[in-house]
């Protein structure tokens, strides 16, 4: 059975500062210590949750991309975060799954934050992206798709009686006012879809005085607490074991009882 290793970087944020990030970021990944394969960056990653796309989007060929691609191919690792693309006149949360060889996966995010105003900035996505690595399934999502679990929702293929994904990651800026919800909705996804469960969340006040405690997790198939960080900027390195997911599918195989559905 195969493993794998991924890093969650919790960290505060330059408000509005693409390049303070990007470099401050880079020497985060550069100083890893551990040999990892992913590398999990916040939601907006280049400038925290800003309102301001006509002032910081960039297209697919812009700098935070081009950094990305090139921060992936030196460290040989798979980046994932989210940031403020512009495409089509539009504006977008989209995640960004960059491979080391330059090859990437886009997702934007489907549920737009209505309550600072994000959909009256953003375009919503409408579909999802589910990754695979080392025959690992991953379903890549951003911050308030959280709240949503049919978004999430594992779906019993009807060939070959498997599962969708194994990894369920979500990349955010959550404030700390809710993070109760935050850290019961992240352990209600895995319970559900007996799955891997990773949150990557910011700490530290954004630029409208908001602040996030972070509350990082990594929780197992059976909903238990890998690894959790609150309120201080940090790093982990956790590696995950497909053998336990197995076993834990196998033991309990509630997932062939789901519901039959289909997402439009």
């Amino acid at each position: 059975m195969s493993t794998l290793t991924i890093t969650t970087i919790q960290t505060n944020l330059f408000w509005e500062d693409k390049r303070a990030n990007l470099q401050m970021l880079e020497e985060k990944i550069a100083a890893l210590s551990t040999k990892t394969e992913i590398v999990m960056l916040p939601e907006m990653f280049s400038t925290g949750f800003s309102m301001q796309p006509q002032l910081f989007a960039e297209d697919m060929q812009g700098e935070a991309i081009a950094w990305m691609k090139r921060v992936s191919r030196e460290n040989g690792i798979i980046l994932t975060g989210s940031l403020i693309i512009s495409e089509e006149e539009k504006y977008f949360n989209r995640l960004v799954w960059m491979l080391p060889n330059g090859q990437f996966g886009q997702y934007d995010k489907r549920h737009l934050f209505a309550y600072a105003g994000e959909h009256q900035h953003y375009t919503a996505g409408n579909k999802r992206l589910i990754a695979s690595v080392k025959g690992w399934k991953i379903n890549l999502q951003v911050c308030y798709d959280l709240r949503f679990p049919v978004w999430s929702r594992q779906a019993p293929l009807s060939t070959g009686g498997e599962v969708e994904y194994d990894v369920l990651m979500y990349v955010a800026n959550w404030p700390e006012k809710r993070s109760h919800a935050w850290k019961t909705l992240l352990c209600a996804r895995a319970i559900e879809n007996q799955c891997y469960v990773i949150g990557v969340n910011r700490v530290g006040n954004d630029g409208n005085n908001i602040y996030h405690s972070g509350n990082t997790l990594v929780i197992d198939p059976m909903g238990q607490v890998l690894y959790h960080m609150a309120d201080e900027e940090d790093i982990n390195t956790i590696t995950l074991s497909k053998e336990k997911l197995e076993e834990v599918r196998t033991r309990f195989p509630f997932w062939k009882d789901g519901d039959a559905f289909i997402i439009h």
